[in-house]
């Protein structure tokens, strides 16, 4: 019997199981520091219990001199929600819900690599990493542990508005 929405049993199920280890961007949603809302597509690496988001504090061969601003809100409010849908009709969707946790790195987080490979390809991943490869790159490690796990398939699982 599949585990009720809510219940982070559902991360072992064959849909939660393909959507975590597809390459389809994950969408998550958090509070600004204004209290607006914001949602911003991200790589991420499923470990077996998190799920991993890396971005970087600096990277002078990227360009990237400041933080995500989204640091600074995740620290102020770590609440978020994250889909991983697919796009066709009807679409299959993982939602997770929780609070992550932000550990900052020295270089490229290991989490990082690995996705850019997974959603670049060996050759595009390599180059990426290549790319970002400085002695003062550090990245923020942003990471959740689910406390809510929703699946929709739209065939044995819709909304719960659509099931009357």
């Amino acid at each position: 019997m599949t585990p009720p929405q809510g219940d982070p049993r559902l991360l072992t199920t064959d849909l939660a199981q393909r959507l975590l280890h597809s390459s389809i961007p994950a969408r998550m949603a958090y509070a600004a520091l204004d209290g607006t809302p914001r949602v911003v597509s991200t790589w991420y690496v499923w470990t077996g219990e998190e799920l991993v988001m890396g971005t970087y504090l600096h990277c002078p061969p990227l360009g990237i001199r400041e933080p995500a601003r989204r640091l600074r809100a995740l620290r102020a409010r770590p609440d978020v929600a994250i889909t991983i849908d697919t796009e066709p009709q009807p679409p299959e969707v993982l939602l997770l819900r929780g609070k992550v946790t932000i550990t900052e790195v020295d270089g490229m987080l290991p989490e990082q690599a690995e996705a850019a490979r997974r959603f670049l390809g060996e050759e595009g991943g390599a180059r990426y990493v290549a790319d970002a490869e400085h002695p003062d790159t550090r990245m923020a490690r942003i990471a959740l542990r689910p406390s809510w796990v929703g699946t929709l398939d739209f065939r044995t699982r819709t909304p719960g508005i659509t099931q009357g």
